[in-house]
């Protein structure tokens, strides 16, 4: 089971790395652990007059690139080993694709599902005057993530602001654009995505036309992302989501069009679509059938993206698995016994480190506009992530030849480099200062 624990495995990776680089034992001591963990009360007063008190939380990983940033999710369930990897694997992504920023996660054990949108309210703006002390544009920079939103990004904004003494857009990212969010943040990861895909299909010489792919998830990551693959010429041909799926072996002619279904019926199954007519009675049209969300990870593809949840390819579907490339969009979807598999079949994995770090690079391009009062048009916002993207891709590629070890524990050895390099330099300051 210690292979399923999203925490040791990431140790595990961590070590793994910095056998091929020599990092300070001081360094990597702080990496081995969280800087801070902070838990604070969050009393509610519910509609009906009565009070509840749910517990929140910030793990503060590391901060040596810059202020820490992670996002925050209302979730009933919160396993504090998950959220430490969490935390862990913004350090190494920000370190990966170069933007100053380190690593956080948190949230509140809430199902915000069973409450009132006053109650969501009362509740967000608690949390943020309980971490007022903690956050800030040059602290802590929290932002969406599972069961949060714009909205309660723009809650946590008010409530700072007011404690603040001034409007402070920046303390907060993955906000709505009137209040100061960036344009091309809802593609950021997808996009992302999609151009980390097509880097290292040059590296490794294949060329995107015609290939295959099948995404498992479908959410706002997975539905850009089919997007943005179908106009690179790849050939979408499985969707699924928690309800099952759809495969259609000659592609799904329009991803938009499922996407339409989908919000209409709230399930991909069934969305079989010619023209703008999407029904199961087109299954047979098309050549399609049904799918589950667990068989479509061993579809005959090219491609295979795991865009849902963690640990979705282990020891026990690996071996089943036919794709030649996995993009892993989701966060900890391979155990390290599955990679292991992957490595020994010649797989080339594309880490999440890697792969979906879109989001974050947009999300520090929203925090710089919110900082010098600037606003980027979508096509610069597309055109620096591209650069950011490829940057990092050839940086990965080219330590995974030279050290001859898959791409993830590539993006392990570039991040040490990158936090090495800052904390050497941070040391020579800090020296220069005491003198």
């Amino acid at each position: 089971m210690a292979d399923n624990n999203p925490w040791t495995r990431a140790q595990k990776q961590l070590e793994t790395a910095a056998k091929n680089f020599r990092i300070d034992p001081m360094l990597l001591a702080r990496l081995q652990n969280p800087d801070r963990i902070v838990e604070v009360s969050v009393p509610l007063r519910m509609d009906d007059g009565n009070v509840i008190v749910y517990q929140g939380f910030r793990v503060q990983h590391n901060n040596i690139h810059g202020p820490y940033k992670g996002g925050l999710r209302y979730h009933p369930r919160v396993d504090m080993d998950e959220v430490k990897a969490l935390s862990f694997w913004m350090t190494v992504k920000n370190a990966v694709i170069g933007v100053p920023f380190g690593g956080g996660k948190g949230g509140v054990n809430v199902d915000p599902k069973k409450l009132s949108e006053g109650e969501l309210e009362r509740l967000t703006r608690e949390f943020a005057r309980k971490l007022f002390p903690i956050i800030g544009p040059e602290v802590d920079v929290p932002a969406p993530d599972v069961n949060t939103n714009g909205k309660i990004m723009a809650w946590i904004l008010d409530e700072y602001s007011k404690l603040a003494g001034k409007e402070t857009l920046a303390v907060v990212t993955g906000k709505p654009l009137e209040r100061g969010g960036s344009l091309g943040r809802p593609e950021a990861t997808g996009l992302g995505g999609c151009y980390a895909l097509l880097s290292i299909l040059k590296m490794i010489g294949k060329k995107p036309e015609g290939l295959t792919v099948a995404i498992q998830g479908f959410g706002n990551v997975g539905s850009f992302l089919a997007e943005y693959l179908s106009e690179a010429g790849m050939k979408v041909v499985a969707l699924s989501d928690s309800k099952g799926g759809i495969y259609v072996p000659a592609g799904i002619p329009s991803i938009h069009e499922v996407q339409k279904c989908k919000d209409k019926s709230g399930k991909i199954s069934g969305c079989y679509c010619i023209g703008s007519v999407c029904d199961i009675s087109n299954m047979k049209k098309l050549g399609g059938r049904e799918i589950s969300s667990e068989k479509i990870l061993e579809l005959p593809v090219d491609i295979l993206v795991p865009a849902a949840l963690e640990n979705a390819l282990t020891k026990e579907n690996a071996r089943r698995v036919k794709a030649g490339v996995i993009l892993e969009m989701a966060n900890g979807p391979t155990t390290a016994e599955a990679d292991a598999i992957f490595k020994s079949k010649g797989v080339t994995v594309i880490p999440d480190v890697l792969a979906n770090s879109g989001g974050v690079a947009v999300s520090y391009f929203e925090w710089y506009q919110n900082m010098h009062n600037e606003s980027w048009g979508k096509y610069d916002v597309f055109k620096k992530l591209k650069e950011k993207m490829e940057s990092a891709c050839e940086k990965i590629h080219d330590i995974s030849l030279r050290y001859k070890v898959p791409l993830r524990e590539a993006a392990y050895v570039r991040a040490l480099q990158s936090l090495s390099a800052k904390n050497a330099t941070s040391k020579v300051a800090a020296n220069k200062k005491r003198r």
